[in-house]
C-alpha cells in the first residue's frame, strides 16, 4: 500500500504526491482521509510525472485540504455482486442509499473489465420475447442486443420499462439492473416507489449516479450496473435486463471529466477518448455460453441533433430503435411506440423466420400507406376515395388499436387486466387482421386487448 498527500484540489480533481517508486497504476482506487473523519474515495486517472498522480473523487471534495494523507489500496473499485442486491438501491461503489442496512454480497468484483473473448460469444441467442405486441412483432430484441429508447417526458418510457422488467422477471425468471446515470433525484425517487407498488422490485437491482454527484461517480455508473449484470449472467447463469438512463450522460460526464484532466476537446468540445469510452462499456454488453445481457439505453439527442456526435457514436452499437411517440399518446394508444420511425435490425428472414418477417413487413406497408392517405381524407372525407383504400384504412386502423396493449403494472390505474402475449398469439393475431377474418368487428373492440382471442371474445360478448 503506497501513502502519499494530497497537494492540489481543483473542483473534484485532486493531485496527489506519492512517492516516485512506489506510485499507484492507473485506474487504482484511492483513499483520501481528512482530520475530521472524512473519507472520500477517488480513481487514478492520470501520472504527472515524478510520482504525482491525478485522481477524481467519487464525492464532493468540500472540506479537504492540502497535505491530507492519501492511502492507495491495491486495486479498483470493486462492487457486491449476487442475489443480496435484489430490490436494493446502491450508488457507485455499491454502497446501499435505501435506508435498509448492509448488503449481503455473494462476492465483490472490479467494475472495471475486459469483454467476453470473441470465442465466447454467442451469436445465435436467438430472440427475447417481452411478452409486449408492438415489441415483438415489428422490433424484435434480440438477445444480447443493445436497443435505444427515444421518448421526451410524458409518453411512458417509465411505464414500458416496468412492464419489461415484469415480463423478464415472470415469464422468464430473469433480473434486471438500472443504472440511474445524472439522473434527477426526484425522478430516482418516483421510479423506486413506482417499482415498489407494481412488485418488479425484487427482481431488480438499482444504482444510482445523481446529476448532482461529481462527474467521476457519473462516468463510473454504467460500469458499475453492468458488472453487477454480469455476474447474474456468469456465475447465476440468467438472462438480464440492463437499463441505463441516461447514456448521453455518460458521455457527458466522460466529457467533464477529459477537461479536468486537461485533455484538448474534440468536436463539438467532447473528449478526444469518446469512440474508446463508449466502446468499453458497450463491448462488455453480450450474449455467452451462460446467458445474456440485454441493454436497454435512453438516449437524449442535443436540440433533437442526430448528427451530434454524442447520438451519433451510440447509434454505432444500437441494435434496435424503439420510438415513443406523443402523436401515438394522442391517439390514448399505449405503450406509444411508433411503429415507422422504430426499427430493428433483428427484424429480417434469416433472424426471426419468413412468416414473421411478412406479417411484420404487411402491417407497415399497411400503416404506411394509410398515413399517406390521412391528408385525403382530411380534406375529401373517406367517401372519396377508392374501395380498396378504404379497407386498407379500416385494417390500418384496427391494426393502431390492436398494437395497445393493457400492461400488469398499470392495472390498478388502467382499469384493464395485463396481459402477457406471446410471439406465436401476436403473428396469429395481426395475420387474421390483415387476411380479413376480422373485417366485420369495430375497430374499437380492438383497443387495450391482449391477444385475437379476446377481440373475438369482446365482441362476442358486445352482440349478445
Amino acid at each position: 500500500m503506497a501513502i502519499g498527500e494530497v497537494v492540489q484540489i481543483i473542483g473534484p480533481v485532486v493531485d496527489v504526491r506519492f512517492p516516485a517508486k512506489d506510485t499507484p497504476d492507473i485506474g487504482e482506487k484511492v483513499d483520501i482521509h481528512s482530520a475530521s473523519g472524512m473519507s472520500v474515495s477517488a480513481e487514478v486517472m492520470q501520472d504527472r510525472g515524478q510520482g504525482l498522480m491525478r485522481c477524481v473523487a467519487f464525492k464532493p471534495t468540500e472540506g479537504l485540504s492540502r497535505g491530507l494523507t492519501v492511502f492507495s489500496t491495491g486495486a479498483g473499485v470493486t462492487v457486491p455482486v449476487g442475489r443480496g442486491l435484489l430490490g436494493r438501491m446502491c450508488d457507485l461503489e455499491g454502497t446501499p442509499i435505501d435506508d435498509k442496512g448492509p448488503i449481503e454480497a455473494d462476492e465483490y468484483w472490479p467494475i472495471h473489465r475486459e469483454p467476453p473473448k470473441l470465442s465466447e460469444l454467442r451469436a445465435d441467442a436467438g430472440i427475447l420475447e417481452t411478452g409486449i405486441k408492438v415489441l415483438d412483432l415489428l422490433l424484435p430484441y434480440s438477445k444480447g442486443g443493445k436497443v435505444g429508447l427515444f421518448g421526451g417526458a410524458g409518453v411512458g418510457k417509465t411505464v414500458l420499462i416496468l412492464e419489461l422488467i415484469r415480463n423478464i422477471a415472470v415469464e422468464h425468471d430473469g433480473f434486471s439492473v438500472f443504472t440511474g446515470v445524472g439522473e434527477r433525484s426526484r425522478e430516482g425517487n418516483d421510479l423506486w416507489q413506482e417499482m415498489n407498488e407494481s412488485g418488479v422490485i425484487d427482481k431488480t437491482a438499482i444504482v444510482f449516479g445523481q446529476m448532482n454527484e461529481p462527474s467521476g461517480t457519473r462516468m463510473r455508473v454504467p460500469l458499475t450496473g453492468l458488472t453487477m449484470a454480469e455476474y447474474f449472467r456468469d456465475a447465476m447463469s440468467r438472462d438480464v435486463l440492463l437499463f441505463i438512463d441516461n447514456i448521453f450522460r455518460y458521455i457527458q460526464a466522460g466529457s467533464e471529466v477529459s477537461a479536468l484532466l486537461g485533455r484538448m476537446p474534440s468536436a463539438v468540445g467532447y473528449q478526444p477518448t469518446l469512440n474508446n469510452e463508449m466502446g468499453e462499456l458497450q463491448e462488455r454488453i453480450a450474449s455467452n455460453k451462460n446467458g445474456s445481457i440485454t441493454s436497454i439505453q435512453a438516449v437524449y439527442v442535443p436540440a433533437d441533433d442526430l448528427t451530434d456526435p454524442a447520438p451519433a457514436t451510440t447509434f454505432a452499437h444500437l441494435d434496435a430503435v424503439t420510438v415513443l411517440s406523443r402523436k401515438i399518446v394522442e391517439l390514448g394508444i399505449y405503450p406509444a411506440v411508433d411503429p415507422l420511425e422504430s426499427s430493428s435490425r433483428s427484424l429480417s428472414v434469416d433472424v426471426v423466420g419468413e412468416r414473421h418477417y411478412n406479417v411484420a413487413r404487411e402491417v407497415q406497408r399497411t400503416l404506411e400507406h394509410y398515413r399517406e392517405l390521412q391528408d385525403i381524407i382530411a380534406i375529401l372525407g373517406m367517401e372519396e376515395i377508392e374501395e380498396s383504400d378504404r379497407l386498407t384504412v379500416e385494417r390500418a386502423r384496427k391494426i393502431q388499436r390492436f398494437l395497445s396493449q393493457p400492461f400488469y403494472v398499470m392495472q390498478e390505474t388502467s382499469g384493464f387486466p395485463g396481459r402477457y402475449v406471446s410471439l406465436e398469439e401476436t403473428i396469429k393475431g395481426f395475420e387474421i387482421i390483415l387476411g380479413g377474418e376480422a373485417d366485420k368487428i369495430p375497430e374499437q373492440v380492438f383497443f387495450m386487448k391482449g391477444s385475437i382471442d379476446d377481440v373475438f371474445g369482446a365482441y362476442k360478448s358486445e352482440k349478445v
